[in-house]
């Protein structure tokens, strides 16, 4: 019936909805509070057979109230199993026995007022069967949630009993939940009792899923009945995922709770964008499974005032992943011990994590909430290294690349120019200060890369402005093998987006200074000989250089008589035995071609001009796609011109 009510809710008629909704009432409310009859024995057994007892509570005594899924005994008779199975399926039923659909009001509901006497009214069963079938269900349902909420309080005997009372609590609230939202009446009733719950159980961490549904019933209606939720989030927040982080299932259903009622926060959300340090403690330890969870929900939690600060916390993820397992080593012994590498053997970053020394940075990497702050890790990173290597600590690095992503996506919505200032600025800073684990820099140098010239595409005065910390960033020649990717996109951006045509303030001497750096890093890519300590540079970034420095020389024309010579030196570098060595055969023939191509172009300098630096006119569709007027029609006649001049010129 449950699967039918879901799958095709429009199946029953009206008079099987009245039909069903008093029988559940009666499998809820009258159900025996007597044993059943054990199973007969054959033959042999006899009339003055035990007699069935009646229920018993959890804690062993005997029940003194109706039967619910909390009752216990050896045997149930067949109306205790469908009162079980009535339980089960309440909630699904509530949502669809409300005409106008899931968690809208009954038509038939009364006034506010009329539904508070009428629920009073029906506190006693002889007034109760006087109202209709839809309200006396709901009347049942909640007294069957009040029993339950009751008999949690007791002392399980046995641990699955123990751990059914916290699944029925969860679903307990659930189902007031959908009372509440359906008849306001029930709301007062209830507020209490949730209030009392809550305060039993937020000090048991055996109990901490419960929570959950406790804090969605006061985010939902909390501001109807005028209560301060704050401390009830501030607690759910802080504690829970810096203590509890490693429960696979808590760290699924806290980040689904998050994710399904972003509506609900409202003026909270504040609450939420605060707290991300610690709930990316549950992304760092269960990466694989939440990935696709903060896909979802980290856009939300992308502000303005926390963007810099989230971005360095996801670059430091798999670090946080590494000190995450040695705050849990260094805990007493766990009531449930986590999965951990027991082959990985770290005594010298366990000696580190309890050395004062390091205390303020690993204070700062494990931080509940968001300190408004950053700290310079590499120290951490030289610490964990021994770490970097853990199976859980690589899958947290694969998640990264697609959560970066996901983050500039929604940074670009909330930045603004001082904020892209400041991340492009972090990217270049970050981008030799990661995480030494395999194959994570490579990845997310990609990554950082193309959200670089994304940034720059958003705001092109990005390069003028930022050009000093370019200068610095192109000189660190020591670290262009291992960040090719980066340094691909930052000097193509600088040959892009270097010019009074995206920034008045644009200077010769900025274009001069930049000239003589990327100059400078050509010559010390193409000079050095690959070692074990040096690997090879990418023939791409030697083209993009060489690109770059011709849309320079082509803006400053006093530069091409430079930038000629050095395109001829490096074709005929290229053409050389000696060129294969470090770029491969490929490689040196890309060189070549595109030395070749940009001498050409630089034999013209205005068509050089007009090629490397086009007005907005000529960048606009229409010029790409006027068959007269189109870039490939200029590239063409100004190859034929090149190709003429080059026939008259003496053997």
């Amino acid at each position: 019936m449950s699967k039918v009510v879901g799958l095709s809710p429009g199946t029953l008629q009206e008079d099987q909805t009245t039909l069903l909704s008093k029988r559940l009432t009666d499998w809820l409310r009258y159900a025996s509070v007597q044993q059943g009859l054990p199973h007969s024995s054959g033959f042999f057994s006899t009339s003055r057979a035990r007699q069935p007892g009646p229920i018993t509570e959890v804690d062993g005594a005997v029940a003194t109230d109706f039967f619910t899924v909390l009752s216990t005994g050896h045997h149930f008779t067949e109306d205790q199993w469908l009162n079980v199975q009535a339980f089960s399926m309440l909630r699904a039923w509530l949502l669809h026995s409300s005409p106008e659909g899931p968690g809208a009001p009954d038509t038939d509901d009364k006034s506010e007022l009329e539904g508070s006497t009428l629920s009073v009214i029906s506190a006693t069963s002889t007034a109760g069967r006087l109202l209709p079938p839809r309200e006396r269900l709901r009347e049942v349902a909640f007294e069957y949630c009040q029993r339950l909420i009751e008999q949690s309080t007791r002392r399980a005997l046995r641990k699955a009993d123990s751990d059914l009372q916290k699944a029925c609590l969860v679903e307990a609230v659930l189902v007031l939940d959908v009372l509440c939202r359906q008849d306001p009446s029930f709301l007062y009733r209830t507020l209490s009792c949730l209030k009392a719950l809550h305060g039993r159980l937020s000090g048991d961490p055996a109990c901490v899923r419960v929570l959950l549904p406790l804090a969605r019933f006061f985010l939902m209606h909390g501001e109807a009945a005028a209560v301060d939720s704050e401390a009830i989030y501030q607690h759910l927040f802080t504690r829970i995922p810096a203590e509890l982080f490693h429960s696979p299932l808590l760290a699924f259903e806290f980040i689904q709770f998050c994710r399904d009622n972003l509506h609900l926060f409202g003026g909270n959300l504040s609450i939420l964008t605060s707290s991300f340090p610690n709930l990316f403690k549950f992304l760092a330890w269960n990466s694989p499974a939440l990935t696709s969870e903060f896909v979802v929900l980290l856009p939300a939690l992308v502000d303005a005032s926390t963007a810099v600060e989230m971005l360095h916390a996801l670059l430091d993820l798999p670090c946080l992943t590494a000190a995450l397992d040695l705050q849990l080593r260094s805990w007493p012994a766990l009531a449930e011990r986590p999965l951990w590498d027991t082959s990985l053997r770290t005594p010298s970053c366990l000696e580190a994590f309890r050395d004062p020394q390091f205390q303020g940075l690993f204070q700062h990497l494990l931080r509940p909430k968001a300190s408004g702050t950053t700290e310079r890790l590499a120290p951490l990173h030289q610490l964990l290294q021994p770490m970097a290597s853990c199976a859980r600590v690589a899958q947290c690095a694969e998640a990264v690349p697609t959560l970066l992503h996901v983050f500039f996506s929604a940074a670009t919505q909330v930045t603004s120019g001082s904020l892209t200032n400041k991340l492009a600025l972090l990217l270049l800073e970050r981008s030799d200060s990661l995480y030494r684990v395999p194959q994570y820099e490579a990845r997310v140098h990609r990554v950082l890369g193309s959200q670089f010239l994304a940034l720059c595409k958003l705001k092109p005065s990005l390069v003028v402005e930022l050009a000093r910390d370019l200068l610095e960033f192109l000189g660190s020649v020591s670290g262009v093998h291992s960040r090719a990717s980066m340094v691909t996109s930052v000097v193509w951006a600088v040959g892009e987006y270097l010019s009074v045509t995206y920034d008045r303030r644009c200077t010769v001497e900025q274009v001069n200074k930049l000239f003589e750096a990327l100059e400078a890093l050509l010559f010390e890519v193409t000079q050095s000989r690959p070692s074990a300590a040096l690997p090879k540079c990418p023939s791409q970034v030697v083209t993009v250089l060489m690109t770059t420095l011709t849309k320079l020389a082509s803006r400053s024309q006093d530069l091409i008589p430079r930038v000629s010579l050095l395109l001829s030196k490096m074709r005929t570098l290229a053409q050389g035995p000696a060129a294969s060595s470090p770029h491969g055969e490929e490689g040196t023939k890309a060189i070549h071609t595109r030395a070749t191509e940009l001498l050409n172009l630089l034999k013209m300098p205005s068509v050089a001009q007009f090629v490397f630096t086009p007005s907005v006119e000529v960048c606009s569709p229409r010029y790409h796609r006027d068959v007269n007027t189109a870039l490939p029609l200029a590239l063409r006649t100004v190859s034929q011109l090149v190709e003429k001049e080059a026939s008259f010129l003496p053997g």
